[in-house]
This record gives C-alpha cells, structure tokens and sequence, in this order.
C-alpha cells in the first residue's frame, strides 16, 4: 500500500515528538515544518517528495531525511563565525522562490543567477552547512565580492565526476558527488568551456535539485524531450528542488528554455 501525506505525516510527528521541536502540516500545500522551539528556526518538507523517494528506498529515505534535518537545526541553534574559514565557503544554488532572509529577519547573501535561479553562499558544516548571512559577514568586515571570490575558488577545487548514459544518441552525464554541493557546479566555469568545446551537440544543462546536475549533449529532438522528463522527475523527488527548467549553455551564458515535446527548445524569454 502506497504512503499517503497523512501517514508520513503522523511518522513525522513520531520522529519530531521531542519538546525542542515545534512541528505543524500545511495540508492546502502538503508541507511540513519543523522548527526548534527556542531559535523558530526550521525547515519546510513538501510530503510528496518524500513519498516518492519513500516508494524508492522504504524507510531508509525517511531516517536520512530526519537525520538531514536534526543535524542542520541543531547547527543552525549555533552561532557560527566565517573567523579563518575561507577554505570552507561555496556557492549554493537555489531558485527564485527561495527566502532572501533568515526566520530572524537577518538578510542573506545571495546574488542573481539566471530567471530562475540565484546563487547563495554556504559555511560547510561537515556534514551540513549553514547559508552566510549579512551579519557573519560583517563581522569579519568582509566584501560581497570577497565572498563571491572566496566561494568560486573553493568550487574549483571540488572535482567533478559524473555517471554516464546514452540515451537515442544523446550523451547525459550525471553529477552526483553527494557532497551538498553538486548542482554548484554549474557555476564552474572552466569546465563549462571545455565540456562545450568537446561536445557534439547543443550543451543543455539542468539542476533540478541542490543534489544533482544533468549535463547533456544533445544532437537531435529526442534528446530535448529527455532532458526535459528527467529535469521533472529529479525535481519533483529532491531535498531541496530548485527548478523544472533547463538551460542551454551558449555564448559562456546559460539560458532557460522551455521544452517542447518533439521540438526543439523555444528560448522561454522569447
């Protein structure tokens, strides 16, 4: 028998039951919050991401989601200082939706991107990390454009290795490091360059989610279509969605596109 929200829902309730944490469900738009109690910070889980990775991975998928969300609260209850931390700084991506400031009000550091994405700055946390705000940021009497420049230079370092799959003759390469980090990667620049310099086709890119990025080389009308099917699936399965779209990497810019069953790409801000 399938999961339902409510069942996860009550599962969650279980999980959360401890007086730190304050829980509620948004049954209009199928979410579920968790905060602490002390800070209001917290987290908003949409159930049917869930229960897609549930029907996936049982349980499993449950724990690590529980476990993602403990961790990063707890150490979000920290205050944290950017103090002789430059080497562990990186960009984020995260949609447009996304808040521009903490549940206390603080605004985050954030930059544009594209019409659909902006990117935002992280502290790495070893297993988590938490997203730099203007207050970390003053403190130690940093730029914006230090930050950017400390992160872009730490994604650098980060190597990018991929899966593989032919798919109708159109490559898909899968970044999938698991590091928190993977769909930063699009910002990588130099890598960009050179996968278009070797590609065979149209290079068409798309970060469904902050866990992966889809690095395709299209070379006919199928491989849109592809692209455009596995963009939806990973978005709607993802921790962290970021967007359905997908972006065509040309002239070193990246350009969200909508896809058109059997067609080629109409560029979406046409």
């Amino acid at each position: 028998m399938a999961l339902t929200s409510i069942q996860l829902k009550k599962r969650l309730d279980d999980k959360f039951s401890d007086e730190k944490w304050i829980t509620r469900y948004n049954r209009e738009e199928d979410k579920y919050r968790v905060e602490l109690k002390d800070s209001k910070q917290g987290v908003s889980i949409t159930l049917p991401a869930v229960i897609a990775k549930y029907e996936k991975r049982g349980d499993q998928a449950i724990d690590e989601l529980v476990y993602h969300v403990t961790s990063s609260l707890d150490m979000m209850a920290q205050k944290q200082s950017l103090k002789d931390r430059e080497k562990s700084i990186f960009p984020v991506i995260r949609s447009t939706s996304f808040a521009t400031e903490t549940n206390a009000k603080t605004q985050l550091i954030y930059h544009e991107h594209t019409a659909e994405t902006r990117i935002y700055y992280a502290l790495d946390l070893g297993e988590t990390y938490q997203l730099i705000d203007q207050p970390m940021l003053e403190e130690v009497k940093w730029t914006e454009d230090h930050l950017k420049e400390i992160s872009q230079f730490n994604l650098k370092t980060l190597p990018v290795t991929f899966n593989e799959d032919m798919v109708a003759d159109n490559a898909f390469y899968f970044v999938n490091a698991n590091d928190g980090y993977d769909a930063s990667r699009i910002l990588n620049k130099s890598w960009l360059k050179t996968f278009k310099e070797e590609a065979k086709g149209e290079v068409v890119l798309s970060v469904p989610h902050q866990d992966t990025l889809i690095v395709a080389d299209i070379v006919n009308d199928a491989g849109y279509d592809i692209i455009a099917q596995m963009a939806m699936q990973f978005f709607a399965e993802g921790r962290v969605p970021i967007t359905s779209l997908s972006f065509v990497y040309e002239d070193d810019e990246l350009k969200p596109i909508f896809i058109l069953a059997k067609k080629k790409p109409t560029d979406k801000q046409d």
